[in-house]
C-alpha cells in the first residue's frame, strides 16, 4: 500500500522478551489467522518445528510428499479464505510446490510459503554451490507469487512474515513467498513489529463507480453476471444484487459454488460441452458483469464471450487485464463492499428469468441408465453420492474427465463446497480433500478422482489416517488415461500408451488403515456410499465404471466409428 508509512511499536502484548526468531515468527503467523503448517519431514526448519510444538493454535501436518503438502495448503486457503503455511527446505524439492503455487495465484487462494535457505554464512548469492547449480526460490515462484521476500538479517524474519501473511489475504488473495536462511531461526529477536499499514479510505470512489454501474444496468435490457471464485465470501451480496436488479448469473469454469445452482436467477455453468440453449442469456446480453473471475478460455467458450457489442464490467481486486474488442470498464475493489453499494443505489428491476435457467436444469439432469447393465455409469455415481451426502458437502476433484460428471450432475447449492484447481492438474483431489477436512472438520469432504490420478498423490490417504481426518475418496476406475484416449480415438482411431492395470483400491486403502469398498454393479452404489459416509475414519470406494463412458456426452466406441480425415 502507498500513502501511509508504517508505525513501529514495541513488542505487542503476548510477545515476550528473549524469544527466538522462530518463536516470534510462529506467534506472528498465528495472529494473522494461520492455523496449520504443511510440510514433509526433513532436516530443515528444526527450530521452527520445535517452536510449533509449543504453539496450541497452530498444528503441524506432515505429508508424504511435497506436492501433496502443497495441495493441502492451497485447498485450505481456498476453503477458509485465510492462508495456510507451507514449509519447504533448500534444494530441488521445492519445485514440487510450483503447481500448487500457480493454482493459488490463478484462483486467488491465500497461502504463505516459507522456504528455508542455506545458512547465511554459506550464502554466496544465486549461482553454483557445492558444484551444483542452485535453485533460487524467488526466481522459481516469482511469476506466480503475489508477494516475495528474502530475509537479509534475523530481525527481519518476523516482520517479513507479518507482511507475507497480510499480502496473502488482503485485496486479491494469493501466495506469498518468504526465503529465510537456516541460522536465523535460533537467533534472539531484539527488533520491533510494525503496526499494519492503514488502507486509504476510497469509499467515495467506490460509491461513484456503483452509481455508474447502476445507471448502466438501469438502461440495460439483458444484463448478465459471470461469477468466479475470487470474492466467494460475497456470495450473499451477489444473490441480493441478482434478485433486486434482475440479473441472470452464470458461474465461471469450476467455480459453481459462487452462486446457488438451484436459484431462479441461475443461468448455468460456463464449462465444457455447454448446449446452445444454456448460453441464451449470455448471447442476448448487452451488459456483462465479470465479478471476481478470470475470463479464461473455457469460461469465455473459446474466447467468444463477451461479444464485441457487449459492454464488459470487470469487478474485483487484482484481476488480470482482458484483451478484447468492445467497451470494457474495470473496478479494482473488493467484491462484497462494491455489491452492497450497488444494491443500495441501484434501481430495482423485475426481469424475467432467462430461458437459460430451464435449459441448464435439463442439462444437469442425469440420464436414464439401464439397471441391467453390468457396469456402473459414472453419472449414477455422482447422482447417488449427491443424494446421500449432506447439502454442504465439500467436493474436491481433479481437472480431468472425472470432474466433468461432477460439474454436470452435482448441483452446488451451498458456499465453499467446490475445491478444484484452475486447469491441467492431476492428483489434486486427495490431498486437497484432506486440507479441506482439517480446515472444516465438521463438514463432509469427498474426493472424486480417476484411477490414473489416484496413484499420483493418493499416498496422502495415509496422512489422512494419521491425522484422523475422515475423508471419503471415490475412485472412478476405468483402466484408462481417459483424456488422452478420447483424443487418440478421435484423431487416429486407435489407442497407445493409455491402458492401466487394474488396482484393488479397497485393499490399498485398508493397507493404510482406512476403510475400503469395491462397487462393481449399480445396485451396490447407495448402500455402500451410505455406509462409507458413516465412518469416522478415511474411506475409499473403488467404483468399476464403464470404460466406454469417458465423458457425459461421449462414448469411446463412437469416436472409433467417426470418419477421419486422411
Amino acid at each position: 500500500m502507498t500513502g501511509v508509512a508504517p508505525r513501529w511499536e514495541p513488542l505487542p502484548i503476548g510477545y515476550q522478551e528473549g524469544w527466538t526468531v522462530a518463536e516470534i515468527t510462529v506467534r506472528v503467523l498465528v495472529d494473522a489467522g494461520i492455523r496449520r503448517a504443511y510440510t514433509v519431514a526433513g532436516d530443515a526448519f528444526l527450530e521452527l518445528l520445535d517452536a510449533l510444538r509449543f504453539e496450541p493454535l497452530m498444528a503441524l501436518v506432515t505429508a508424504r510428499q511435497d506436492t501433496g503438502a502443497a495441495f493441502m495448503a492451497e485447498a485450505e486457503g481456498k476453503l477458509r479464505e485465510v492462508p495456510a503455511l507451507l514449509l519447504g527446505g533448500p534444494g530441488p524439492g521445492i519445485a514440487d510446490f510450483l503447481v500448487a503455487v500457480r493454482s493459488a495465484y490463478q484462483d486467488g487462494s491465500p497461502m504463505v510459503v516459507l522456504v528455508e535457505d542455506r545458512a547465511s554464512v554459506r550464502l554466496a548469492g544465486p549461482g553454483i554451490q557445492d558444484g551444483l547449480a542452485e535453485l533460487d526460490p524467488l526466481t522459481l515462484f516469482g511469476p506466480f507469487a503475489k508477494w516475495t521476500g528474502r530475509a537479509e538479517a534475523a530481525a527481519q524474519v518476523p516482520v517479513l512474515a507479518a507482511q507475507a501473511a497480510r499480502a496473502a489475504r488482503d485485496g486479491r488473495k494469493g501466495p506469498a513467498i518468504l526465503v529465510v536462511p537456516a541460522d536465523f531461526w535460533v537467533a534472539p529477536f531484539d527488533g520491533t513489529i510494525p503496526e499494519p499499514e492503514q488502507r486509504p479510505d476510497d469509499t467515495g470512489a467506490v460509491l461513484r463507480s456503483a452509481h455508474e454501474v447502476a445507471a448502466l444496468l438501469a438502461d440495460s435490457r439483458y444484463p448478465v453476471v459471470i461469477a468466479g471464485g475470487i470474492g466467494r465470501t460475497a456470495r450473499k451480496d451477489l444473490i441480493a444484487a441478482a434478485e433486486q436488479l434482475g440479473l441472470a448469473v452464470y458461474t465461471a469454469f469450476r467455480r459453481q459454488d459462487s452462486f446457488p445452482e438451484n436459484h431462479a436467477r441461475y443461468a448455468g455453468h460456463l464449462g465444457v460441452g455447454i448446449p446452445p440453449g444454456q448460453l441464451d442469456a449470455l448471447e442476448r446480453a448487452d451488459v456483462v458483469l465479470a465479478i471476481g473471475t478470470r475470463l479464461d478460455e473455457v469460461t469465455t467458450q473459446n474466447n467468444r464471450y463477451p461479444l464485441s457489442s457487449q459492454t464488459l464490467v470487470v469487478i474485483g481486486p487484482g484481476l488480470p487485464a482482458t484483451h478484447r474488442r468492445g467497451l470494457t470498464f474495470r473496478i479494482d475493489y473488493e467484491v462484497g463492499p462494491f455489491l452492497r453499494q450497488l444494491v443500495a443505489v441501484g434501481v430495482a428491476r423485475s426481469r424475467r428469468s432467462s430461458a437459460a435457467n430451464a435449459a441448464t436444469h435439463t442439462h444437469m439432469t442425469p440420464p436414464r441408465t439401464s439397471p441391467d447393465h453390468p457396469l456402473v455409469h459414472p453419472a449414477d455415481v455422482v447422482r447417488v453420492l449427491r443424494k446421500v451426502a449432506p447439502e454442504d458437502t465439500v467436493v474436491a476433484a481433479d481437472s480431468d474427465k472425472t470432474a466433468r460428471f461432477v460439474h454436470r450432475y452435482w448441483c452446488f447449492t451451498e458456499p465453499h463446497t467446490q475445491i478444484e484447481p484452475p486447469d491441467g492438474v492431476r492428483g489434486y483431489a486427495v490431498p486437497a480433500a484432506l486440507g479441506a477436512k482439517l480446515a472444516a472438520p465438521k463438514r463432509t469432504v469427498v474426493a472424486v478422482i480417476s484411477d490414473a490420478a489416484a496413484m499420483m498423490t493418493g499416498q496422502e490417504l495415509e496422512t489422512a489416517v494419521r491425522y484422523r481426518a475422515p475423508i471419503l475418496v471415490v475412485v472412478f476406475q476405468n483402466g484408462l488415461y481417459a483424456d488422452v484416449a478420447m483424443h487418440q480415438a478421435a484423431k487416429h482411431g486407435r489407442l497407445n500408451g493409455v491402458s492401466l492395470t487394474a488396482v484393488d483400491f479397497a485393499a490399498w486403502a485398508r493397507s493404510f488403515g482406512a476403510a475400503g469398498y469395491t462397487i462393481e454393479s449399480p445396485e451396490q452404489l447407495e448402500p455402500t456410499m451410505r455406509r462409507a459416509l458413516q465412518h469416522q475414519r478415511p474411506s475409499v470406494i473403488d467404483v468399476r465404471t464403464d470404460p466406454d463412458v469417458i465423458d457425459p456426452d461421449t462414448r469411446l466406441s463412437a469416436l472409433f466409428q467417426r470418419p477421419r480425415k486422411s
